[in-house]
Order: C-alpha cells, then sequence, then structure tokens
C-alpha cells in the first residue's frame, strides 16, 4: 500500500471544504482528502483482486438464489426461477451500469446512491440524499440479518443430515445465528487489515465451491443409478402455485426471488475510500460481480433441477431445514454428500457475512459524519486503534441481533422486515439515478467510466422505468387467498421505515450537513489514490 492515511481523532473531518477549485490546496493542518470532501481517514487496504472478491462474495448470487430457491419455484416452477432470472439480472445489469457511472464520476464510502442522489438532486438534494441514504442502510442492515439467518439455517441443517431423528427448532437457528452475527462483528472490528485476505478467500470459496457442487450434483445422480429430472421439468414445466390467473403476472412478480439474488449492485462503491483508484476499481469490481454472479448462478441452478427427483418432499423439509439441504439430500444420495455440498454454500456465506458487516456500518458511518444520525459524533467516529469506524460496526450487530430476536417470535415477522431489503435499496437507487436523468446527465463531471450519447439515457430510463414499475410488483402479496402468515409486508415495513426517517428528517434537518461536491480536477487538494 503506497499511501497511509495521517492518523486523526473524533469529528475534524466534519471540517472539510465544500466545493474546490483549481486553485484548492490541503486543508490548514497539512492533510489532504478524498471524494466525498471529508479528510481521509480509513486506510486502502483492498486492491483489485480483494475487491472483485468482496463484490462476488458478499452479493454471492449463487448461494442466496439457492437459498430461497424453494420460495421461488412456487412462481412457475424451475422453468419459472430460471426465466425469471435471466430477466431480472438484465435489469439489474443497466441499474449496475447506472451506479457504476455514478461510483466513478465521485467515489466515496457514501456510495453513489447517497452521495450523487444529494448532488443531482437540485433543490431537493439534501432531502434526496437524507432518504436515499437512510434507505440504503436500512437496506443493508436487513441484508446481513436475512444472510445471518441463512447461514444460521445451514448450520442447523449440516448437524440434521447425520441426525434424522433431529426435530429443529427456531431457537436452534438463533443460536447460530448469534454465533455468526457475533464472529463476524469480531472479525470486522479487529482484523481490518486482514480482511482483503479474507474477502479473496471468500472469492476462492465461492468461485470452487459452485464448481465443485455443479459437478458432483450432475454426476452423483448417474453414479447411484438413479434419473435426472427430466427436460421437461427443467426447462418447460411451468407451474403456478401462486393463486394468481395471470401467468404473465405471476412470471414478474417472481422476478423478486431473483432480485434478491442479483440486487447488489451498489455494494463495492461503500468500499471507495479503501481502495486505490476507486474511480476506475469499482465500476470494474461492479462489471465482475455481475458476469460471474449470472454464470455461476445460471449453471448452478440448472444442475440442481436436474438433481431433483422428488419436488414434493423438497418443498416439504424446506419449512424445517435449509432449502438446499433437501436438494443434496436427492442428488447425491447419502448424507456425506449432503453434509459436503452444505459446507461448500457455508464457507462464502459466512465470509459475506462479513462483507455485509463491511458495507452495512460504512454507509452508516458516512451518514453519521454528515450528521444525520442519532448521536452522530459518536458514530461518526474513526477508531485509532482498530482504524476503522468501531461504533458503527458495533451498532450494525446490535440490530442484527435484534431482529434475530424477532426470528424467535415469529418467522413471519421476521420474513417481513428482512423481505424488505430489495425494496429499500431500489428505492435509494431510484433516488440517485432519477434526478441524474433529469437533469440531462449533466450535474456531474464524468468519470473513467462514462455511458457515451444515447447509451446513457437509454440506460438509466430503462433502469428507472423498471424500478418505479417493480417497486410496486414487489409489493402485492405473494399467493392468493393470503393470510397473515403469507402476506407480503414490504410496502408496510418500507413506509414504516420511511415515515421514521421522514420524522429524523424534520427533526434534523437543519443540522444536516450533507455531502460535498469535489471536482476530479482537483489534485492538489484530493489524497493520493482518492479517484
Amino acid at each position: 500500500m503506497e499511501h497511509t492515511p495521517p492518523r486523526r481523532s473524533d469529528h475534524d473531518e466534519k471540517e472539510a471544504v465544500s466545493t474546490a477549485t483549481a486553485s484548492a490546496t490541503p486543508t490548514d493542518d497539512g492533510t489532504f482528502i478524498n471524494a466525498s470532501g471529508h479528510r481521509e481517514q480509513l486506510d486502502r487496504n483492498f486492491g483489485i483482486v480483494s475487491i472483485i472478491c468482496y463484490a462476488i462474495t458478499a452479493g454471492n448470487c449463487w448461494v442466496s438464489l439457492g437459498g430461497t430457491i424453494t420460495i421461488a419455484i412456487y412462481n412457475g416452477g424451475p422453468p419459472g426461477v430460471i426465466y425469471e432470472f435471466i430477466a431480472v439480472s438484465i435489469f439489474y445489469w443497466l441499474i449496475g451500469a447506472s451506479i457504476a457511472e455514478l461510483a466513478s464520476s465521485m467515489p466515496t464510502a457514501a456510495g453513489a446512491v447517497y452521495h450523487w442522489a444529494t448532488i443531482t438532486g437540485g433543490k431537493y438534494g439534501r432531502m434526496a440524499g437524507f432518504f436515499a441514504g437512510w434507505w440504503n442502510f436500512l437496506g443493508w442492515l436487513l441484508a446481513l440479518a436475512s444472510v445471518c439467518q441463512i447461514v444460521g439455517a445451514q448450520t442447523v441443517s449440516m448437524y440434521a443430515a447425520f441426525h434424522p431423528e433431529f426435530v429443529a427448532q427456531q431457537w436452534h437457528v438463533f443460536v447460530s445465528f448469534l454465533a455468526i452475527t457475533w464472529i463476524s462483528y469480531a472479525t470486522v472490528l479487529l482484523a481490518n487489515r486482514l480482511l482483503p485476505m479474507c474477502e479473496s478467500l471468500g472469492g476462492f470459496f465461492t468461485i470452487t465451491g459452485v464448481f465443485i457442487s455443479i459437478v458432483v450434483c450432475a454426476a452423483m445422480p448417474t453414479a447411484n443409478g438413479k434419473p435426472h429430472a427430466s427436460n421437461s421439468f427443467v426447462w418447460k414445466d411451468w407451474v403456478n402455485s401462486t393463486g394468481y390467473s395471470s401467468n404473465g403476472f405471476v412470471f414478474l412478480l417472481g422476478m423478486l426471488n431473483g432480485a434478491f439474488a442479483v440486487g447488489t449492485p451498489d455494494i463495492t462503491t461503500h468500499l471507495a475510500e479503501e481502495i486505490p483508484n476507486p474511480s476506475v476499481n469499482i465500476p470494474k469490481a461492479i462489471l465482475a460481480q455481475f458476469v460471474i454472479g449470472f454464470f455461476t448462478t445460471f449453471f448452478y441452478i440448472i444442475t440442481i433441477f436436474y438433481g431433483i427427483t422428488d419436488l414434493d418432499t423438497v418443498l416439504e423439509e424446506s419449512t424445517r431445514y435449509f432449502p438446499l439441504a433437501a436438494i443434496y439430500r436427492q442428488a447425491t444420495g447419502s448424507a456425506g454428500g449432503t453434509l459436503g455440498l452444505l459446507i461448500l454454500s457455508f464457507l462464502p456465506l459466512f465470509i459475506a457475512c462479513i462483507g455485509l458487516y463491511l458495507t452495512a456500518s460504512r454507509t452508516f458511518w458516512t451518514l453519521a459524519r454528515d450528521n444525520a444520525t442519532p448521536f452522530s459524533e459518536f458514530f461518526s467516529q474513526v477508531s485509532p486503534r482498530y482504524r476503522n469506524p468501531a461504533n458503527a460496526i458495533l451498532l450494525c450487530a446490535v440490530f442484527s441481533t435484534l431482529l434475530g430476536c424477532i426470528y424467535v417470535g415469529s418467522k413471519t415477522a421476521f420474513s417481513a422486515f428482512v423481505g424488505s431489503f430489495v425494496v429499500l435499496t431500489t428505492l435509494s437507487y431510484l433516488t440517485a439515478i432519477l434526478p441524474h436523468l433529469l437533469h440531462k446527465r449533466a450535474a456531474i463531471t464524468p468519470g473513467w467510466f462514462w455511458m457515451r450519447g444515447a447509451t446513457g439515457f437509454i440506460v438509466n430510463g430503462i433502469s428507472v422505468a423498471y424500478i418505479i414499475v417493480f417497486i410496486v410488483i414487489f409489493c402485492f402479496p405473494f399467493s392468493l387467498p393470503t393470510n397473515p402468515a403469507l402476506m407480503n409486508y414490504n410496502a408496510l415495513i418500507t413506509g414504516g421505515l420511511t415515515i421514521f426517517v421522514a420524522a429524523f428528517w424534520v427533526y434534523r434537518r437543519k443540522e444536516y450537513v450533507g455531502p460535498r461536491q469535489v471536482t476530479l480536477a482537483d489534485n492538489e487538494m484530493l489524497a493520493k489514490d482518492a479517484i
């Protein structure tokens, strides 16, 4: 690492300049600022390889979709899962390109969402950025709790593979949930300099895990003398188990399951202040995340569908264990094979929990340093000992634990909260991309990645249209007739959290600082590798 930011303490970064000029000089104490206008506080420990591994691990597509695959099957059966995943991936490629463009223009730990919703929002920019930042943080906090629960369910399933008499209870998953949550917290807090190596290891587990899983699930049925599922079952047999009469609407509603797996285009933008040359490296990481994520997931779900011999059993057992456990048991025909494949998905997903701590804590920290949170001075501090926002990391661990307590009392209530992840983060993307489009893409300075001419307008326009339409669709009931246990609570949770954010905006708006704009030409003032 060529550049190490000077050590500083507490809340000094609030004195950073608002808009730099071509003749700008370093701040009075001799330190330099980053692209957000704040003094450098975090070490740039990540490199291009580790940031790409972080992207494909924390945004682990094949395990995420596999962990919810029995829910997705109701929206069209295996063909529905495959084609819905392809469709939603295309739209998120466009959203990812829009986010990459903003992040390349001005890379900050706030992410392109929070920063550029403020800059491109005109006279409403401060309020737009405030809401975008909070929606984004709340979405990532719920994603953290969701993945910790999935990993907890995996550990229980691994134990159950060798104990057929074992009956899983919610508290079993909760105990594992607590262990995963606090081990991940301790890792992020205490091993800051080792995190790039950890994420690189996660990338290795992600790629090798999916490759081995595909080979085993493809070969084992034949080795055990069992037939694979038919081509018709995988590609043609549409199964509408939702109660909706329109198969077209079922297809659109089923895209929510794919969105849960691929809907993380901003995840690397929150580490922009921890990687050299983020204007170049962040768009590269987003591209790698989507390319690797799509192809690994596409071939993975096809393979595991061919390994299913009894779909009804899979659906029945998924209510008690991790959904993939039943599929792996049918594909391999043995407890040992099931355990081995579960470990291959457990390892990258556990490291994904660490990555989600990074994303959520950095997002909250950037809000705090702009005075957008309660106790901002406390949560905006960077620990001089651990070289990270330790207080923000702790807050994420505490709230994740509280969400886990909800899981013990009611799986329905827990699912209602974590299921809102896609809607909340997608709303934050809309708040950044729409003003950019309305200002004719002229409100920001182009970065290393920039979609020229009509391409940018088309990509941004389709992204905005998709988000507006699908935010509404993703709030419809999952099935008909509905009941409290099966109801879709996305609208309720998103609306309730938005009311909280609005109330806090009214309370804090006069003291809220908001992100600053620093132009790419201000090299004299920017820290080394800040762009």
